[in-house]
């Protein structure tokens, strides 16, 4: 099946950016070593991208909170059918079915990047004076010639760190600033990777059910540590588009985190989970005789600080008409029959 769809899309995107910028004006020259109407085509390439599959985003969200919602009938299942992982897996499977949830929705928007991100590098891996005077993909030859000598930081962008020497010196770049250059963005790259996963596993919480949980180790820890390596063979160009997505990840997750708050953790009972009190700690009253009050516990921000609630204390209630004089009652004294404190006994 070819792909050339795909090249299309993506080349007609990031020409149609670049063509705005330099009509807006932005310098065509290398300020700062940097050819900045090529940059903000790539960056608003993923803009483009992401606001397009908002929805999609938006229906991974609901998912997790239903598979979220599901995750007690699951842990009971598991403890139905420990050491039976086919009854297991049968019967997980048609939970699913029944309560209409998605476990692999939750993967769908990184899914659908991919043909983004593979056509982003293809058509940034043409990029080469070898090809000069060639059109690609819609491409003229002068915005092939432009983007071929576009740069940043003086590193070009069809650089990578595993470029060979032959490649560098066709790109007439500095191999030391290159593998400098790229060798800082990949493990940026990598590191907002790891934070994006992060954020989204620290505000829905881990999964109960072993294949999800399986899924999230995966996307937390196996996609970051894989960059180290992949990472290198990517173009300047690519990696710009995968810290820029990953960046846009963070705002957007925190964003629909905030105005759409996962539930509150359900126990099998129904009730809500609380943080019991310290060992040796008295019970908090709530001043209305309902039961002591205990202090919650959240995980809040990027990175996961545990906090204790304290609920703030209340003043007890006093009944105002228990402690009134009754009607006709001789009122009472309290300094009556009271003896000075500095009196001597007789």
């Amino acid at each position: 099946m070819s792909l050339d769809w795909i090249y299309y899309a993506i080349s007609w995107i990031l020409l149609r950016w670049q063509g705005l910028w330099d009509a807006i004006g932005v310098p065509e020259g290398r300020f700062l070593g940097t050819n900045w109407s090529w940059i903000l085509a790539i960056i608003f390439l993923v803009v483009t991208v992401r606001v397009v599959l908002f929805p999609v985003f938006v229906k991974q969200i609901k998912s997790q909170r239903a598979m979220q919602a599901l995750q007690p009938k699951v842990k009971l299942l598991q403890e139905k059918h420990k050491g039976d992982k086919e009854s297991l897996q049968k019967e997980m499977m048609e939970l699913y079915r029944t309560e209409k949830a998605n476990p692999l929705m939750g993967c769908l928007p990184m899914f659908l990047q991919v043909p983004v991100f593979l056509g982003l590098f293809h058509v940034l891996r043409r990029l080469s004076p070898d090809n000069q005077g060639k059109t690609l993909y819609g491409w003229t030859v002068e915005q092939f010639e432009s983007a071929t000598h576009a740069s940043l930081f003086t590193v070009p962008l069809p650089a990578k760190f595993g470029s060979s020497v032959s490649e560098l010196a066709a790109l007439e770049a500095n191999g030391t600033t290159v593998k400098i250059i790229a060798a800082v963005l990949v493990l940026i790259m990598m590191g907002t990777t790891y934070l994006t996963s992060r954020q989204m596993i620290l505000k829905t919480g881990w999964a109960e059910d072993p294949q999800q949980k399986m899924i999230q180790r995966l996307m937390l820890y196996g996609i970051p540590l894989s960059l180290l390596v992949s990472g290198s063979l990517f173009p300047i160009g690519v990696v710009i588009y995968w810290v820029t997505n990953n960046l846009f990840t963070l705002a957007q997750q925190q964003w629909v985190l905030r105005k759409f708050p996962p539930p509150p953790m359900v126990g099998k009972n129904g009730s809500t989970a609380r943080t019991p009190p310290a060992k040796g700690a008295p019970a908090k009253s709530n001043g209305k005789g309902a039961g002591p009050v205990q202090p919650t516990t959240r995980t809040g921000g990027l990175f996961g600080r545990n906090k204790t609630v304290e609920p703030e204390p209340q003043s007890p209630v006093v009944d105002a008409k228990a402690r009134a004089p009754k009607p006709g009652a001789k009122p009472t004294n309290p300094k009556k029959g009271a003896r000075p404190a500095n009196k001597p006994r007789s």
